[in-house]
């Protein structure tokens, strides 16, 4: 038997006490030697599973203060396993919650081990089953159901338990895991995303590099987004020249009055005007 408490576990995590009372009932009921009694058995013995803080908490009790055996338990456990700490194992009962990758068996295992840490945490049956059921991941949950012919809790608790009990086992043959990979915040959740986006960026680059390499040089301006057929500076030379070509004077007529030849300024003179213009 382990001395109390234990070498591995000074700090003492509340579980130490129920499971040193459970090593200590089976040391004594396998050496009771005949003519003594249960009762003068464990009052004498237990002293010596004690060791170093403990014994001494015993040792400092006062004289005559503990008779029977009951009253010495009740002592070790108010000492060692006060209400705070219970109170905050029900807790941990009542909100139990599958891990992502925990298997069902490590999920019941788990359950299981809160119960023993805390035998006297006063939930009903019905109301455990339905703390571990709720607690599920959805995938054993669904799987539970379904092996229950539709929903664990139309069961009564002792059904259940068994089943969950049945199909944790199973788990752990079969190793029914369910495996869900912690993922970064940007990290890409799947390989044929990370393709689309590798793909992606190649046509962009691509297509930059192709923009590049057919941008013409303008010969005037030594823009690159234009020819230099299409400079801006040739279209307003261009729209400078119409606009003085719309406002330039009319030509004047030239009268030669020496050609030889028909002068259109005949035409015009007042005395050689035709007979159908006067």
């Amino acid at each position: 038997m382990t001395l109390f408490p234990d070498d591995d576990d000074d700090n003492n995590n509340g579980e130490e006490p129920y499971k040193h009372l459970q090593e200590f009932d089976v040391v004594c009921n396998s050496m009771k030697p005949p003519g003594i009694t249960e009762e003068q058995i464990k009052m004498r013995a237990f002293p010596f599973s004690l060791k170093d803080s403990a014994k001494d908490w015993l040792y400092y009790l006062s004289p005559g203060s503990i008779t029977m055996w009951d009253q010495l338990k009740k002592k070790f456990l108010d000492k060692y396993f006060p209400a705070s700490r219970a109170a905050s194992l029900r807790k941990e009962i009542c909100g139990i919650k599958q891990h992502p990758g925990e298997s069902l068996y490590e999920y019941w295992e788990r359950y299981k081990n809160l119960l023993r840490r805390c035998p006297q945490h006063q939930i009903s049956e019905q109301l455990l089953i339905q703390y571990v059921y709720e607690g599920l991941l959805f995938r054993d949950r669904s799987i539970i159901d379904a092996a229950s012919g539709g929903a664990l809790m139309n069961k009564i608790p002792q059904e259940a338990r068994e089943l969950i009990e049945e199909m944790a086992e199973n788990s752990q043959q079969f190793s029914t895991r369910e495996d869900v990979p912690i993922r970064k915040v940007n990290e890409v959740e799947t390989p044929s995303m990370q393709q689309q986006l590798n793909e992606l960026t190649a046509f962009v680059r691509q297509l930059a590099v192709r923009n590049a390499s057919q941008a013409k040089v303008c010969g005037i301006c030594t823009g690159i987004c234009h020819s230099a057929d299409m400079c801006p500076m040739i279209q307003e030379e261009t729209a400078e020249q119409v606009n003085m070509a719309d406002h330039a004077p009319a030509p004047r007529k030239q009268y030669d009055p020496y050609s030889s030849t028909y002068n259109p300024g005949w035409r015009d003179h007042p005395n050689l005007s035709y007979g159908g213009n006067r």
